[in-house]
């Protein structure tokens, strides 16, 4: 089965909060609510610095992608 690389998430549990989940590696959860973020995949040493230049991207990328779809909605 093929996901889309961002998907959103809610849950009564946290009424407040809204996740955007990356499905392509590097996999992570985040927040919006509080721009916490949860990584899926564990990483070496020597992953860290890449992840660290990429993460920054990533989760630009997952913001554009939650404004552009609460866009899509109000449409």
């Amino acid at each position: 089965m093929e996901f889309p690389k961002f998907l959103l998430g809610d849950n009564t549990d946290f009424p407040t909060a809204i996740f955007v989940i990356h499905t392509e590696f590097p996999r992570f959860i985040i927040n919006l609510e509080n721009d916490e973020v949860e990584w899926l995949e564990e990483f070496s040493k020597e992953d860290e610095k890449e992840l660290e230049d990429e993460a920054e991207n990533l989760i630009e990328a997952a913001t554009v992608f939650y404004d552009r779809e609460v866009v899509r909605y109000e449409e």
